[in-house]
């Protein structure tokens, strides 16, 4: 989207025109459910906090400055409701132990998202990308995969660009390594098959 574009949205989106949310949810979407979906790594969850960071753009579009950047601020905004929700999740974690019993348990199936996944090689990346630490796991997501410059989501994260720029990098030696492990453990499994 071109600045002067992103401008005239966010003036319409300060006037409160809907017309303004429907091109910026057409926008931006897509690659603010892949962050979510890639970050905490359950359909539901992500579709979640889509829905309450579109809720937020609603409710703050009057208050928006006027040279605000959109994928930046909404990206902030997914990323700390996703924050607040590992938070919650933490919470109530502590207390599940004494719950225990209560529900019946059984085998994990798939996600659709882990279904969606299709190929080998998709598989792989995923698992890798999923093995991350989360502060990588964002960092690769924001720049890498969203396109967002290292000033742009250093902005999201609360960092440094120097602080980004070593996440990103050290995202992209450990992404490497996970890969590598992956495919020398699967050249294991199949020799263990062989003999």
């Amino acid at each position: 989207m071109d600045r002067d574009c992103e401008l005239a949205l966010v003036a319409r989106l300060r006037a409160g025109d809907a017309a303004a949310f429907d091109a910026v949810h057409e926008h931006f979407n897509t690659p603010l459910f892949n962050f979510l979906a890639r970050l905490s790594r359950q359909r539901d969850v992500a579709e979640d906090l889509l829905e309450e960071t579109w809720l937020r753009l609603v409710a703050r579009a009057p208050r928006l400055h006027q040279d605000s950047r959109l994928g930046p601020w909404l990206f902030t905004v997914a990323r700390n409701l996703y924050a607040s929700y590992c938070r919650s999740r933490l919470l109530e974690d502590s207390h599940v132990a004494s719950l225990i019993g209560l529900w019946p348990s059984g085998t994990p199936q798939p996600s659709p998202f882990e279904s969606t996944a299709a190929t080998e090689s998709e598989r792989r990346i995923e698992a890798a990308l999923a093995a991350l630490p989360v502060a990588y796991r964002e960092a690769l997501l924001l720049v890498g995969v969203q396109g967002l410059s290292i000033t742009e989501a250093c902005g999201v994260c609360g960092i440094s660009p120097e602080a980004m720029r070593q996440r990103v990098s050290r995202a992209r030696a450990l992404l490497a390594r996970r890969l590598e492990d992956i495919a020398a453990a699967r050249l294991t499994g199949l020799r263990e098959v062989e003999t």
